[in-house]
């Protein structure tokens, strides 16, 4: 490991419990930044409400930490809109931010969009699929930006259990993200989660970040965050366990394609020779192929957008 890994770990590195609330808040007072939390949503009735009822009932009327809650639904087919409007978020869909832009599928462009549709000096966002939600993983991840000027980008660590196993979960992190790190943007080693969806960043750093519009979203961001502001702008938060749904393997070898390409392009900026990724499976007269292509879009900086242009200006 890098000497510059090594120390940022034992500087940038840092669990909840090093930030009390009160501390925190009085921070928030002393700065008067806002904080606004965003959900990407995509069919997640089950666990949405429970998530948007903890921060607002733990962060917005016990204790304001939050300014805003908003959850983002990317085209949802069950009652996600409706459950997460009920139990307290304000519910914006994809399609109606920027509706002259026509949006594709992807949990980065559903971000992009976001910030767009949020007014907060800190962005925190938050995935709709946990369960056994804590508000420490608001707090957490939110408190470093409060307390120390310094920081720009904090991403949650925790651990994720898979099938009552510790730490098995994550697997498209261990397989590609981390290798992909480690060999090609080694000042990122020491980020224990660094596909992981729980993190908060400042509005005036993720304007200025380009949005790759799939799962590549986590991966580039955090390269592009170091080339933008350096290593020490960026830190963790052990925030304990992590809890969500986990999906199949052919799901995560499309996701560790995009992955992919995400790193390929920051590498050399060139052109994949084929953008899709064709996987097998067994049907009634043995392998059937299926071919999915590879997101191969990225939004650009959004402060290139005129309507967020115009907005600042107002």
């Amino acid at each position: 490991m890098l000497e510059e890994v090594e120390r940022w770990l034992a500087t940038r590195s840092w669990s909840v419990t090093d930030r009390p609330l009160h501390r925190i808040m009085a921070a928030k007072r002393a700065s008067g930044l806002t904080v606004s939390v965003v959900l990407p949503a995509l069919n997640e009735e089950e666990t949405v409400g429970d998530i948007v009822s903890v921060i607002r009932h733990d962060l917005m009327l016990q204790v304001p930490l939050v300014d805003e809650l908003v959850v983002v639904d990317s085209g949802s087919t069950d009652r996600t809109a409706q459950v997460a409007a009920s139990a307290g978020a304000r519910v914006v869909h994809r399609d109606a931010i920027l509706p002259r832009l026509p949006a594709v599928p992807g949990k980065g462009e559903v971000l992009w969009r976001s910030l767009l549709a949020t007014t907060g000096d800190i962005v925190c966002f938050i995935d709709a699929d946990l369960r056994d939600f804590s508000s420490d993983f608001v707090s957490g991840i939110v408190g470093p930006l409060l307390t120390d000027p310094g920081v720009d980008l904090v991403k949650g660590m925790y651990d994720r259990p898979l099938a009552g196993a510790a730490g098995q979960g994550g697997r498209v992190t261990e397989l590609m993200a981390r290798p992909l790190l480690n060999m090609h943007w080694p000042q990122l080693a020491g980020f224990v989660q660094p596909l992981g969806g729980e993190y908060a960043a400042r509005r005036s750093l993720l304007e200025q970040l380009p949005f790759p519009v799939g799962y590549g979203v986590e991966l580039g961001m955090l390269v592009d965050a170091l080339h933008l502001v350096g290593l020490d702008a960026l830190a963790q938060v052990d925030i304990g366990v992590r809890k969500h749904r986990h999906q199949d393997g052919q799901a995560l070898g499309r996701m560790s394609a995009a992955i992919y390409r995400t790193a390929q392009l920051r590498l050399a900026r060139g052109h994949l020779i084929r953008p899709a990724l064709t996987q097998f499976e067994r049907g009634e007269d043995g392998f059937e192929a299926r071919t999915y292509s590879v997101d191969t879009e990225e939004r650009p900086p959004m402060v290139e957008v005129a309507e967020y242009a115009r907005r600042k200006v107002a």
